[in-house]
């Protein structure tokens, strides 16, 4: 069994890691990982997050070794380089989970008040009084927030007869209040 060593010079650790010697990347690991971990706590604010953050920075480390080029910078800077994009890539993929989370909510609450909105001014009991086949295509519309593509996608139904149902329902409700205002 091969004794790991306790020191390697920069040139040589590169060598070693970009010939895919393990011991290469348990040694980097060995004198790297507490630092960069400190780096991604900096930065994610959330251990479990920095935990993975560092064991993926580390496998692109592996993956992506061939292309360190030693007279860009040291090793040090390109694997912090790669925890850092890693890290950040992490931190935007968080934010973009909240916001879409938030979107998602602010959605479902503007329908519920959509729907309160028309159930008080009557608009549901008209739309009761349309064909069935109208009336969940002005429901789709105009409660859930469809657009006549996903309601056809949804309904499995050609474009072309959701427009035209929407335009048949939408007349027929028109008469409707025309006749309920005189």
């Amino acid at each position: 069994m091969e004794k790991q060593k306790t020191f390697w010079l920069e040139s040589e650790l590169i060598e070693q890691l970009k010939a895919k010697n393990e011991k290469a990347l348990e040694y980097l690991y060995d004198h790297y990982a507490s630092c960069m971990y400190g780096v991604a706590m900096r930065i994610l604010g959330d251990e479990a997050l920095a935990q993975d953050t560092l064991q993926e920075a580390f496998v692109k480390i592996w993956q992506n070794v061939e292309q360190y080029d030693f007279t860009k910078g040291k090793l040090f800077t390109w694997v912090l380089n790669i925890l850092r994009n890693t890290a950040i890539d992490k931190l935007r993929a968080k934010e973009q989970k909240y916001r879409t989370e938030d979107l998602s909510n602010l959605k479902r609450k503007a329908d519920n008040d959509t729907l309160k909105q028309a159930e008080t001014i009557g608009i549901t009991d008209l739309t009761r009084k349309l064909k069935p086949e109208h009336r969940v295509i002005i429901e789709m519309m105009y409660f859930e927030g469809y657009s006549q593509s996903e309601i056809a996608e949804k309904l499995g139904i050609p474009l072309g007869t959701v427009k035209t149902r929407a335009k048949n329902a939408l007349d027929f409700l028109r008469n409707l209040l025309k006749e309920d205002t005189f």
